[in-house]
């Protein structure tokens, strides 16, 4: 196991609570500690931190009680939520990220990951293959933090030689965690809906393309990005990440050749506008170059996995006549 030692922030959320059992086996379960703002010690055999990212001194209190050498900042509020509280939103979007990059340089750290989004992007960029360097002009709080979050890290990088490195995610789609407040969390959603009443009602229009990534691919990014090698990483702001571009469309039609009955209606909300601003599809060329990205899922293999582990988890749980005879249906 490496010596070094990991603190999460944010590590309740979607990707935090998979990515901290990819860094356990990486590091150990004696050297990665979850945090998150919530006081009751979760359900998980890491050790838990009760941590608000604006309170400055008890994160830096924390990084030398473990003897933190590494931070993941996942902490966030997210699109859809952010627009519902703008001020609430930057507070802790912008103040934990400075106060995570502030306390990386007063320490020395030795990393420090920042998740940045397709949010930094905007109805003046390229729709279609969106190129790495391009015009941003993102129209939601969530957007502009992240988009700040990326200067804020290449100027540390640059300034103080803080080694902080990111990705910018598109859609993250997973069958362990429920959605948390995205625009993209529609592609999540449907699965559960689809399993347990088989149909689903979506917020976004039909034909409303966005970029996706299934979650085992997100996690195997964001290691092999910190596993890389220093000289590899030649973008300090935050690398173009995608797997996959769909439709909510071509997501159902896929999902009924596993589920033929499966119905779905559109009823757009304020979402839409929100995903009406970011690109159809990614460009991410700079990371297969530098650091040898590759996805393993497509839209089939993710439709058929999301189904097939939904099915074991509704199983496992207990479930309704409507969710057995959708689960019979199943290829």
């Amino acid at each position: 196991m490496r010596k070094d030692r990991i603190l999460i922030t944010g590590s309740l959320g979607q990707l935090g609570s998979e990515l901290a059992p990819a860094l356990a086996g990486i590091y150990g379960k004696d050297s990665v500690f979850i945090s998150d703002i919530r006081a009751d010690r979760q359900e998980s055999d890491l050790h838990y931190i009760s941590l608000n990212v604006c309170d400055d001194k008890r994160l830096g209190e924390i990084v030398d009680k473990y003897k933190i050498t590494q931070i993941y900042h996942l902490a966030a509020i997210l699109s859809a939520k952010g627009e519902q509280d703008p001020h609430w939103a930057w507070q802790v979007n912008m103040d934990g990220t400075l106060h995570v990059l502030e306390i990386a340089r007063e320490k020395n750290l030795d990393k420090v990951y920042f998740p940045s989004s397709i949010a930094v992007f905007g109805s003046n960029t390229p729709l279609h293959n969106t190129p790495q360097h391009t015009i941003m002009n993102p129209s939601t709080v969530y957007g502009i933090s992240k988009l700040s979050g990326e200067r804020w890290t290449e100027y540390y990088y640059q300034k103080f030689g803080v080694d902080a490195r990111s990705l910018r995610y598109p859609g993250i789609i997973s069958y362990k965690t429920l959605p948390g407040g995205g625009t993209t969390d529609y592609a999540v959603d449907i699965f559960h809906q689809a399993i347990q009443h088989g149909s689903y009602t979506s917020f976004l229009k039909r034909d409303t393309r966005l970029p996706m990534i299934y979650m085992p691919d997100a996690i195997k990014a964001t290691l092999d990005l910190m596993e890389a090698p220093a000289e590899k990483i030649s973008i300090r702001s935050s690398y173009n990440l995608t797997a996959m571009s769909f439709t909510p469309e071509e997501l159902a039609q896929e999902i009924r050749k596993h589920l033929p009955n499966f119905q779905i209606d559109y009823a757009p909300d304020f979402r839409q506008e929100i995903a009406d601003s970011w690109p159809a599809s990614i460009d991410d060329q700079q990371a297969r170059d530098d650091w040898a990205w590759q996805p393993s899922y497509d839209l089939l293999s993710l439709t058929q996995d999301m189904l097939l582990q939904l099915r074991h988890k509704y199983n496992i749980n207990g479930t309704s006549d409507t969710h057995e005879q959708l689960a019979d249906t199943l290829i």
